[in-house]
């Protein structure tokens, strides 16, 4: 069976390129996660809140900044941030509550 990218070789090379990309998302975002749930000890051992609402303005402020910098929708990260945020504080609860991850 035929697939467009059979009869479209640029186009099977932008999605190659996608595909890298991806990739790379996947592997950042899991980085970035190992140091939050490192941040989530850290704030237990201390009795810190899992949150922090100014650093997560003012890195929402910085991304938006860069985002407008490297032509993407400030909007849409400001977005992504947010649901990134979320999911480290809803970790750093787990954290802060059974000990672990």
């Amino acid at each position: 069976m035929s697939t467009a990218e059979d009869h479209h070789p640029e186009l099977l090379q932008y999605r190659r390129s996608i595909d890298n990309i991806d990739a790379a998302l996947v592997f950042m975002l899991a980085e970035r996660f190992r140091i939050t749930k490192q941040v989530g000890y850290y704030k237990r051992e201390h009795n810190l809140p899992p949150g922090d609402p100014q650093r997560e303005e003012r890195q929402i402020a910085r991304l938006r900044k860069l985002a407008g910098t490297a032509g993407l929708d400030p909007e849409f990260t400001a977005k992504f941030l947010q649901f990134i945020t979320r999911e480290v504080i809803r970790h750093h609860e787990q954290i802060r509550d059974n000990g672990s991850l």
